[in-house]
């Protein structure tokens, strides 16, 4: 079953967001704050939303995303930051549901596309992302400025 997520989920949305740090290797990254992410999801102003995957009461997957602009379809779309399912539970379609429930979404938020990022090492995302008819965007290269780099932009 998929549902959205809700402010007692916050936990176990934690313990997975590291879950997917550790698959990709990147879990010294990872300087997540629990009650940051609970007010970023369902304070005052929510920068994102989760969707859940749930197998009985367990929970076991996650799609966090946030609406973004394209200004040249004039329509709003849906970034997918992170998607995520325990390793015991993949290939079951978890996160087939988790995309086809995204998917949805965004049509029914007039959305004109829906997009993520994978890890160029990532074969099984690749095959599985490919699968649904998704495509790489070859000729575009992402770009990020964080930490210091970010504070030194801003005091430009």
């Amino acid at each position: 079953m998929i549902r959205p997520a809700t402010p007692a989920d916050v936990p176990t949305i934690c313990r997975l967001i590291r879950g997917l740090a550790e698959y990709e290797k990147l879990t010294d990254e990872v300087v997540l704050d629990e009650g940051q992410l609970r007010d970023h999801l369902f304070g005052p102003r929510p920068y994102a939303e989760v969707l859940l995957a749930e197998e009985g009461s367990e929970i076991i997957g996650f799609a966090l995303f946030f609406h973004n602009y394209s200004t040249f379809l004039g329509r709003p779309g849906i970034y997918l930051e992170d998607l995520f399912v325990e390793p015991s539970r993949r290939g079951q379609g978890h996160g087939k549901q988790l995309l086809l429930a995204l998917a949805k979404l965004a049509v029914d938020r007039g959305c004109g596309r829906l997009e993520w990022s994978v890890l160029d090492w990532n074969e099984p995302a690749i095959r599985f992302y490919e699968s649904l008819g998704a495509t790489a965007l070859k000729e575009w290269t992402v770009y990020r400025v964080t930490g210091d780099a970010l504070r030194r932009l801003a005091e430009r």
